[in-house]
């Protein structure tokens, strides 16, 4: 429960510091006084989105503490753990706000972030404000307040996985008809297409490697020329053969020149084998030069067939092999078609059934505890003076979805006799509030140590009625706290403790501040509320008695 909120630089509060207590906390006040800034405030600290200038006029940063008593299996623990801050049985929270807009947040002293802060706030604090009726006023929320009721977490997680199986599976059952379709649409070029490639059946690298070679063979006759003139030339009846005439006579004399031609000899040597190697290259260039004379025109004609067929598909000649393939996968997917889609079309139906069977379970488990929950609507409608009232929870049909098939709406008959309706037709301002507060107790019921507040839930009520709503907040509080804005005297007196907000000028400033009451205070409050400014003995009695 919420023990402290120290508020600082927040608006008009310049300093505030508030111990709540458990059970029924009550703060009244003015119109204007700094109610909502209270739970503006409160709002900031948990990380809830709202006020965008929060800083007090002339302050460099706002700053809210709060302090929650938690107890050891509260909810809250969970998320400590799993966010990585340190678990106490007391849990503090802090958010600045400087002047430029940015905030920082701690939990426990340790930095987090606002997506945390709203985490914890889940576990910690439930607010109802004073339009929350709206809510009721809206068929779409009714659904959804039954499901929190009902406790149906894990039905509906079900029912959410079937759903996304059989959109995924619808998905691509229509996707496959699609392409099955295009792919039908062009079945002929598709045939003809992988035909003429497969004929072809072009490699990666051999456009340039064809072309290569027909360059070369274009001019072969006038390179064989140049090439046979050289190899002539080195050849035995060229400088192979002059040079080893010269060998030959240069060792006949190297026996009488004393060691001067040993030298001579060897470069000679070195020179025939250098140029024997040369021969048998240009030699080699000479195989390479001589081609059959249709070599040529075979060549160019696989050139030119596949450049064409590269300009026919719009694709560079190299990529006509990945064009092949992906022709031949569309043509496969005609081929396969009627298999494909069959598969497909069993893997629907299975995703339907598993769908329907956990929208039915969820379906049945929502109505079942549409009765429960009109019983216990029922139940705490006859403390709220509302016991001939009559709610009741009622389905249709609606378009299946991610959360089940059926549509749910309240309908209520407020007088003996009267036809059923919506709640927002049949149901006064006043009546509303208390439907609402019916509703809250009964899906309040498991939430342990969570704080309630209730920002003006009485609206729209007096007198006995006012009473009743009070008492039942009163007996809504006990095991547990609910912090109560009230503009009623009926319910503030109700209050096991009490508070009142209030605004005073400081130094040409306006401030805020929250007061604690008891006994003459307290009575002198609840009197204002019932007369006014002007506070008489006849009111002061009164308030006694509603105090007593």
């Amino acid at each position: 429960m919420l023990r402290a909120l120290d508020i600082r630089d927040m608006l008009i509060i310049d300093r505030l510091e508030l111990l709540f207590q458990p059970g029924l906390n009550v703060l009244t006040g003015e119109t204007g006084a700094g109610k909502s800034i209270l739970l503006d405030s409160l709002g900031f600290v948990l990380g809830w989105r709202g006020r965008a200038e929060l800083v007090r006029q002339g302050a460099e940063q706002g700053e809210v503490t709060a302090e929650f008593e938690l107890a050891p299996d509260h909810p809250a623990h969970g998320v400590l753990e799993e966010a990585g801050l340190p678990i106490n049985e007391t849990l503090i929270l802090r958010r600045v706000n400087s002047r430029d807009g940015r905030k920082t947040a701690w939990v426990n002293d340790r930095r987090c972030s606002g997506e945390v802060l709203r985490r914890l706030s889940e576990t910690l604090v439930e607010l109802h404000g004073q339009h929350d009726d709206r809510g009721l006023l809206n068929p779409r929320g009714h659904r959804e307040l039954l499901d929190a009721f009902a406790g149906v977490d894990a039905e509906k997680r079900a029912t959410r996985e079937a759903w996304a199986t059989l959109s995924k599976a619808r998905k691509a059952l229509s996707a496959a008809q699609v392409e099955i379709d295009e792919a039908k649409a062009e079945e002929d070029f598709l045939r003809h297409a992988v035909a003429e490639l497969g004929d072809l059946d072009p490699q990666p690298g051999e456009e340039a490697d064809l072309d290569s070679r027909r360059r070369m063979m274009q001019g072969a006759e006038r390179l064989r020329e140049d090439v046979t003139r050289a190899h002539a030339a080195l050849g035995g009846d060229g400088a192979e053969g002059a040079i080893g005439d010269a060998l030959r006579w240069l060792e006949g004399a190297q026996g009488g020149a004393e060691g001067h031609l040993d030298a001579p000899l060897a470069a000679i040597e070195r020179t025939l084998t250098e140029l024997g190697e040369a021969v048998e290259e240009v030699e080699r260039c000479l195989d390479v030069l001589t081609f059959n004379p249709h070599e040529l025109e075979e060549t160019e004609e696989r050139l030119f067939a596949i450049r064409a067929l590269a300009r026919k598909h719009n694709v560079v000649p190299d990529e006509l092999g990945a064009l092949a393939e992906d022709l031949r996968t569309r043509l496969d997917a005609v081929d396969a078609g009627a298999e494909r889609l069959e598969s497909l079309s069993k893997a629907v139906t299975d995703a339907e059934r598993r769908y329907d069977n956990a929208a039915d379970a969820l379906g049945a488990a929502r109505r079942g505890a549409a009765d429960r929950l009109d019983t216990a609507v029922m139940t705490e409608l006859a403390p709220l003076k509302m016991e001939r009232a009559v709610f009741q929870t009622d389905f249709s049909e609606a378009t299946p979805g991610p959360d089940g098939k059926e549509a749910v709406a309240f309908t209520v008959a407020t007088n003996p006799g009267a036809p059923a309706g919506p709640i927002g037709k049949i149901a006064s301002g006043g009546e509303l509030s208390r439907f609402l507060l019916a509703l809250k107790v009964c899906l309040s019921r498991d939430d342990a140590g969570l704080t309630m507040i209730f920002d003006e839930i009485d609206r729209g009520v007096g007198g006995a009625t006012a009473d009743a709503v009070g008492r039942r907040l009163s007996a809504l509080a006990e095991g547990g706290q609910i912090l109560v804005v009230t503009h009623s005297p009926q319910v503030a007196a109700l209050g096991a403790h009490h508070w009142r907000v209030e605004k005073q000028v400081v130094a040409d400033q306006t401030m805020s501040t929250v007061v604690p009451l008891k006994g003459d205070a307290r009575v002198d409050e609840v009197a204002r509320m019932l007369a006014g400014d002007t506070i008489t003995d006849e009111a002061r009695a009164a308030a006694r008695a509603l105090l007593v």
